[in-house]
């Protein structure tokens, strides 16, 4: 036994030395099985079911980053709990670059403070890919309600606390949640809501049986244009082209007021770094293409073009930012 340390001096540097020789090969292996990326058809879970406004935005980027690729994105719709299914059977997936999750602010930044039972941290269960867009909210009260500015709202509901309601598409949508935000921020007693889903609520909101409401300004644009409803605010930071006339919440007197809903690529943790850097590639050369951007804005969106970095921090930012926020509303999910 003795010996032994006087062997292993002896192959110690050899076996180092072959080390360091194989270490390029190792790495020029890898950067070869990137390079044949794809072989086969990639697969894109969509956390919500086929026709909806995300599902809608997943096959035109699907569709067009198959162009790129070289070979078929075939989008699998895991529709229930809110996009917990999805999540959680993308986060299970092999990370070998052909499984790709299309995530939401809710399923990555809401749903984990929401969802008492969820599986899986989406922080943590994937690597960011890219970004892919965002859309924003509008605030719209039915034309009975007597206010024409976010300021007088507020002050209604100050003057009147508790008699104020708003509706939304459900516990813990983005509606929903932009509504809680709006009350933390405004200091104001707003009674919420829920319905099964945005259309309901729509109905109500016209019928002056509810206060306000957020919603999608896609949804909402053809209603003011008409003069059913009136437009208070945007819910982002900036204002939006199909409503430039319209300002931000943020500059009507609650500064840093931002709800933006977004949209990105995401696939399971350990995904080849090459692998990575190729669908990012190929994702901001389809984002950059006129026909996609006038795609997105017909459905109220714009393109969010960044770097995988920049995605990741755009989570980690909202799951910080809307944690709190649910806690306060007091909504949990199973």
């Amino acid at each position: 036994m003795r010996t032994f340390p006087k062997i292993w001096g002896a192959l110690r540097r050899p076996l180092c030395a072959l080390a360091l020789a194989m270490a390029p090969l190792a790495f020029g292996a890898m950067a070869h099985a990137a390079a044949g990326y794809p072989t086969k058809p990639v697969r894109l879970i969509v956390p919500f079911p086929a026709g909806g406004p995300t599902d809608a935005m997943a096959r035109l980027i699907g569709q067009h980053l198959s162009q790129q690729l070289g070979q078929p994105v075939i989008v699998d719709n895991r529709g229930g709990a809110g996009g917990t299914i999805a999540t959680e059977a993308a986060a299970g997936a092999a990370p070998d670059g052909y499984t790709l999750f299309f995530a939401t602010t809710g399923t990555m930044a809401i749903n984990p403070s929401l969802y008492r039972s969820m599986k899986v941290d989406p922080v943590k269960a994937f690597d960011a890919v890219g970004s892919v867009a965002s859309t924003v909210n509008v605030l719209v009260v039915p034309n009975s309600l007597p206010v024409a500015s976010v300021k007088e709202l507020v002050a209604l509901a100050k003057q009147k606390p508790g008699s104020l309601t708003f509706g939304s598409a459900g516990n813990g949508s983005s509606n929903h949640l932009s509504g809680e935000l709006f009350k933390s921020m405004a200091g104001i007693d707003i009674v919420h809501v829920p319905y099964k889903g945005s259309a309901a609520a729509f109905t109500d909101l016209l019928g002056g049986r509810i206060s306000m409401m957020f919603d999608t300004v896609s949804s909402q644009v053809q209603y003011i244009g008409s003069g059913k409803v009136k437009a208070l605010g945007v819910s982002g930071p900036t204002r939006s082209e199909t409503l430039p006339k319209v300002p931000t919440i943020a500059e009507s007197g609650l500064p840093g007021f931002d709800v933006t809903i977004w949209f990105g690529l995401s696939a399971p943790k350990g995904t080849p770094p090459e692998v990575i850097h190729q669908l990012n590639g190929e994702l901001q050369k389809v984002l950059a293409q006129a026909d996609v951007q006038r795609q997105l804005a017909a459905l109220g969106a714009r393109p969010l073009p960044g770097t995988p970095a920049d995605f990741a921090k755009l989570v980690q930012h909202d799951a910080a930012k809307w944690s709190p926020v649910v806690k306060a509303s007091g909504a949990t999910l199973d």
